[in-house]
């Protein structure tokens, strides 16, 4: 191992850690990864990877987790509709340079095995789903495009939430119309009977 490897730490190991999962996932899938390809990959040890991770599914896991866009990534069009749908796009075209079959043998494998399954769930729960929606309804208050609003958290859960049931509870392609239909027909209709209140 290179010198210079052995001496990273801190978030620098911890994102090359990640980075070597996810391409591994990529190139190899779910069934064949192993902790010991990935620590070959980031040039780290198995024991370093499982100082972090306890097993396969969380460093899978929290590898996928890494790829969703961060507050700091939010769209800013100067109005909320647009900033809606291009945050929705965004989550949802995320993983267009991963191989299908890839991400269907990760949710197979995370479906068949409850731990993982019950991982995942409290994954998406800790997501920072709410923050990111009222970040962007907030700058739609301060812009004077809609009134002061309170976003609850289940409010706040509801585009991602459709989004992910359309994905993985009913196995259909996110297309342009249903982001829009998200947007449209749910999220801002809502939105507007809460301003109502």
């Amino acid at each position: 191992m290179p010198e210079a490897r052995s001496r990273r730490h801190g978030e620098e190991l911890e994102s090359a850690i990640l980075d070597a999962a996810w391409a591994e996932l990529v190139e190899v899938g779910y069934a064949k990864l192993t902790m010991e390809s990935v620590a070959a990959r980031a040039g780290t040890s198995k024991p370093v990877i499982y100082r972090r991770w306890p097993g396969r599914p969380e460093l899978v896991l929290a590898a996928w987790r890494r790829r969703v866009p961060d507050e700091g990534d939010l769209p800013d069009t100067g109005e909320l509709r647009a900033d809606l749908l291009a945050l929705m796009h965004r989550l949802v075209h995320r993983f267009d340079d991963t191989p299908r079959d890839v991400l269907a043998g990760l949710m197979t494998e995370t479906f068949r095995d409850p731990q993982v399954f019950a991982l995942l769930l409290k994954q998406i729960a800790a997501a920072k789903q709410r923050p990111t929606i009222e970040i962007l309804v907030r700058r739609a208050v301060e812009r004077g495009e809609i009134p002061p609003i309170e976003i609850t958290p289940r409010v706040a859960k509801v585009p991602l939430d459709l989004i992910r049931a359309e994905a993985i509870f009913h196995h259909r392609e996110i297309d342009e119309k249903t982001i829009t239909e998200i947007a449209d027909d749910v999220f801002l209709p809502l939105l507007r009977g809460l301003v109502r209140k």
